[in-house]
């Protein structure tokens, strides 16, 4: 699993990646000592996983993830135990406090990989990467109900926790599947990633406005309104003109 270490205290950097030697499973990609190189270097390198410190100077660690539009897993490093809350009020992974214990380590790493697993993971890709197409049918199932369903009805998927809610018909079941996940399997021709929360059915589009801070606002055939995030508007108009 890919992994980048964000933290601007240099030694504490040093100190995680001599801990991170006892699990071969974690490949360090790549360091970052601010919140804007940690921004530049996840959009290229596209980790799995980020080791976060929050404060840091500039931007904290909150605000950095605020900014991306697909988050990896997040782990949090600090020194400082009043954020947890809010650490796991965004999805958090894990949150280890400075000094980092080798156990606690372990326990975040062990969770990392059942994530893994659950995402349809190994340790170093997906057991199925295919692409699929708007014409390939799914297996959708919540709880006791069952769905076979076409890609071409599907108009949106929404990110709930760690699971995805999908939008067919009336129907909207979770599934137990990261967007990113989903978004490494869908075919970019149709589902678009309006922002970190949802991916829309290109076809599904009914109606689209400009919307506040130079981004769009969607309607899909559904009646749902989904915003396009000003980042992904630049990428949208690009894909949708001449």
């Amino acid at each position: 699993m890919k992994a980048i270490l964000i933290d601007d205290e240099r030694l504490a950097r040093a100190e995680l990646r001599k801990l991170l030697q006892e699990f071969p499973e974690i490949q360090i990609l790549d360091e970052a000592a601010n919140a804007q190189e940690g921004i530049e270097k996840i959009e290229t390198l596209q980790p799995d996983v980020i080791f976060l410190d929050i404060q840091m100077p500039g931007k904290t660690g909150f605000d950095m993830l605020s900014e991306l539009e697909r988050a990896p897993h997040v782990i949090f490093t600090t020194a400082y135990d009043e954020f947890a809350l809010k650490a796991f009020e965004v999805n958090a992974l894990d949150y280890l406090l400075k000094p980092i214990e080798p156990k606690r380590l372990a326990d975040a790493v062990h969770k990392l990989k059942a994530e893994a697993f659950k995402e349809g993971k190994t340790d170093e890709e997906f057991v199925n990467n295919s692409l699929l197409t708007e014409n390939d049918q799914v297996f959708v199932k919540d709880g006791e109900r069952c769905w076979f369903v076409k890609l071409s009805e599907i108009r949106l998927f929404e990110s709930v926790g760690n699971y995805a809610k999908v939008f067919f018909g009336p129907n909207k079941p979770l599934i137990l599947k990261s967007l990113n996940a989903l978004e490494e399997r869908l075919d970019e021709k149709t589902f678009f990633r309006a922002n970190r929360k949802h991916i829309v059915n290109l076809r599904m589009i009914d109606k689209i406005e400009s919307y506040f801070n130079g981004g769009l606002l969607l309607e899909l055939k559904g009646g749902e309104k989904i915003e396009v995030s000003r980042r992904q508007t630049v990428k949208f108009k690009e894909m949708m003109s001449f």
